[in-house]
């Protein structure tokens, strides 16, 4: 799988264990995500994903790197869709 496969399936796996925000976003624990079973048979480095979509913009989290335990509580917010400008 390549990143942006990757990061497509991070995508759908904060939305299936998220809340939806009234502006479109989703937010997630990272504890939550971490230990998701569906989530560790998917991703072989769930942080480098994390890490790869913050770059790409797609998501948010207060710091650069989350560690298991030390970070459980952080939430992870999958940003909205950029609106599609009315023609």
């Amino acid at each position: 799988m390549n990143v942006e496969e990757e990061v497509g399936k991070l995508k759908e796996e904060i939305q299936r264990l998220g809340q939806k925000q009234p502006d479109g976003s989703y937010k997630v624990k990272f504890g939550i995500l971490f230990n998701d079973d569906r989530c560790a048979n998917i991703f072989e480095a769930l942080v480098g994903t994390l890490r790869a979509a913050k770059k790409r913009k797609i998501l948010t989290y207060d710091g650069e790197l989350l560690l298991q335990g030390v970070h459980d509580n952080v939430e992870i917010t999958l940003l909205p869709p950029p609106a599609v400008a009315a023609a």
